[in-house]
């Protein structure tokens, strides 16, 4: 038995367990996602790429990758890990936790609070039975326009007429006016000129 040229042959497949490469392409569909990277020594497709369970990105071309080579074959590359060098959200304390994409926005938690940033894109939540926000102190909506579609409730805790019912309210009602003629008549006013919309 050649224990030199075995422990030769090991020592190669060891050294071609792991490389760089770039991504140049990404296909999304399946049960798993797959990427075309490049080497210096070929350009290699149809890799799968293997991630947390929870968390998933289609990375830009220009991704450095590292890759995982099953035994030391070329031929079957892993994904592994990530980086983009030119998108990479830099500045983390110890601690704080981001999810960002290349075109600047981001959910970062930090210690002192959560910070959403939308770069100046739209904010959608989908599809929610209820929606609950619970602040200590306040909400704040600094914003020229707000838009409900539905009822308003305030003090719902202890109040269960809506904002619709008090401007009907408002719009619907009179006022009497007295001795408004001669001697001791009493009239009924109209209703209000100025409706609430």
């Amino acid at each position: 038995m050649d224990i030199n040229g075995s422990i030769s042959k090991l020592y190669r497949q060891v050294k071609m367990m792991l490389g760089i490469g770039k991504v140049t392409g990404l296909s999304d569909s399946g049960v798993i996602q797959r990427v075309q990277y490049a080497t210096a020594m070929e350009v290699r497709g149809d890799t799968p790429r293997m991630a947390e369970f929870g968390f998933s990105s289609g990375l830009p071309a220009g991704t450095d990758v590292v890759l995982g080579f099953l035994g030391g074959d070329r031929s079957s590359a892993v994904v592994i890990a990530s980086n983009h060098q030119s998108y990479r959200h830099a500045g983390l304390n110890a601690g704080e936790t981001v999810i960002y994409n290349q075109w600047g926005m981001y959910v970062k938690l930090t210690k002192d609070g959560i910070i959403v940033e939308a770069n100046g894109q739209p904010v959608t939540v989908n599809n929610a039975t209820t929606l609950k926000a619970t602040a200590t102190e306040s909400v704040t909506l600094d914003t020229p326009r707000l838009y409900v579609t539905g009822d308003i409730i305030d003090n719902s805790g202890s109040n269960a007429v809506t904002l619709k019912q008090l401007r009907d309210a408002y719009n619907e009602h009179t006022h009497q006016v007295a001795e408004v003629e001669s001697g001791s008549s009493t009239v009924t006013s109209k209703t209000t000129g100025n409706p609430v919309e």
